[in-house]
């Protein structure tokens, strides 16, 4: 039972440690419901749509999985920065859980089936115990999450012995799946290789992949933060971000301002600042862009002035939406660097002073976005600036080691370079 406890504890790392605990709940939102009763029918959904409803379903197709490179992805974005690999690496393919959602993607990754997930619920009682006994706090508020990953590392376990991968490339090292894969593959010796796919948190768990392929300086120093990192680490930049460095905005002008927004935001203080903005920048255009995850209704602010569009983010890649503004709002998010990267000076703005999640990422901290405490404040930002807005790609380097190099723009070149040498 030790021996569960101990796994079960590495998979769940991120979600049942004492930092994520202390977050606000609107973060913690995100991933597990507030509401007890929320989390009970999420339970009861995912029994019945998830564990039950897998059972009747064929979804493997042996031929596309044996002896493949593996591009695991838990997400849309995941799939949208491991895409390249696909593109230029002959055997590439991209895998999923059966029921993950991959957004648009849903219909174009190669599935492993899961109905084996039911043979090992026998753990639940006994590593419930264990849970409450060392992390009774989290399991109380996180049941969900523990019941939700029963399953994976064995399943995966099987599936990597049936399939036998060449090795396996995530963009995501924390959820509980992504992480079962992982250790699974450690276990009987599949090569991993990580691909950083947004920007990083000192919660997360140790790099422990064979080869890690980081953006930049920060990214390396809050993985040091989080624990002894084994294998090889190389700084290569954003590959998601390759094909867009050419069109970065040179405009001096300030036309259009992008509102970016996600669960943690209040809307009442979204409202409150786009009524500031239409009211006293009449001319402006604002284009607002939901979190992907963020099911909200949007229709009231955009009524508030036809000065307002919405921006869907289920449709429009990030990259597209930042190349139509030349100024971006946001909260705590990684949308920020991808902002600085395409040139468009991005200002951060707390939409949720009552939770005072500041700079969770520490963008403000090592220079590379400006502050408005308030719509009087950024108002007269703006207006300053109106005619000549700031050059900001340079602040960029610090989180992007391509950024001002010769391999600004061939990001994807470097992975390739580095991934091909570990598989060779």
């Amino acid at each position: 039972m030790q021996k569960w406890y101990d796994l079960y504890s590495r998979i769940l790392y991120l979600h049942f440690s004492e930092g994520f605990l202390q977050l606000p709940e609107s973060a913690k939102n995100a991933v597990s419901p507030q509401n007890p009763l929320m989390r009970l029918l999420k339970l009861l959904g995912y029994t019945v749509v998830r564990l039950l409803g897998n059972l009747f379903t064929a979804v493997e197709h042996k031929e596309r999985l044996q002896g493949k490179v593996w591009l695991y992805v838990v997400s849309q974005n995941n799939y949208d920065s491991l895409k390249f690999i696909q593109q230029e690496l002959s055997g590439a393919v991209f895998v999923a859980g059966q029921s993950k959602q991959v957004g648009k993607y849903n219909k174009a990754v190669e599935r492993l089936l899961l109905r084996r997930k039911l043979f090992y619920y026998y753990k639940l009682l006994p590593l419930l115990v264990q849970f409450l006994k060392y992390r009774k706090d989290n399991t109380i508020r996180f049941f969900d999450l523990l019941y939700d990953s029963i399953g994976f590392y064995e399943v995966y376990l099987h599936k990597l012995r049936k399939y036998k991968p060449e090795a396996i490339v995530f963009a995501n090292d924390h959820n509980a799946d992504a992480r079962a894969m992982q250790l699974a593959a450690k276990t009987i010796g599949i090569k991993t290789i990580y691909i950083q796919h947004a920007s990083i948190s000192p919660l997360f768990p140790p790099l422990e992949f064979d080869l890690s392929l980081l953006e930049g300086q920060d990214a390396l120093n809050k993985y040091k933060q989080c624990g002894t990192i084994t294998g090889r680490v190389e700084l290569i930049g954003m590959p998601k971000a390759d094909a867009y460095v050419p069109l970065r905005n040179n405009s001096q002008h300030i036309k259009t301002i992008g509102i970016g927004c996600n669960l943690m935001d209040s809307l009442s203080e979204v409202e409150k600042l786009i009524k500031a903005l239409t009211h006293n920048l009449p001319k402006l255009q604002l284009l607002l862009r939901p979190h992907p995850r963020d099911q909200r209704n949007f229709s009231s602010l955009k009524a508030i002035s036809p000065q307002v569009s919405i921006s869907d983010s289920r449709i429009v890649a990030t990259f597209d939406y930042l190349r139509q503004i030349d100024v971006q709002l946001s909260g705590n998010s990684g949308i920020h660097l991808e902002a600085v990267l395409l040139n468009v000076w991005s200002i951060f703005y707390d939409f949720n002073p009552k939770q005072k999640l500041t700079d969770y990422y520490g963008f403000i901290q090592h220079g590379l976005i400006d502050t408005a405490k308030s719509p009087e404040e950024l108002i007269q930002m703006l207006q300053t600036h109106m005619h000549n807005k700031p050059d900001v790609v340079e602040r960029a380097k610090y989180y992007n080691a391509t950024v001002g190099t010769a391999y600004d723009g061939k990001s994807a070149e470097l992975a390739l370079k580095f991934l091909r040498q570990l598989l060779a």
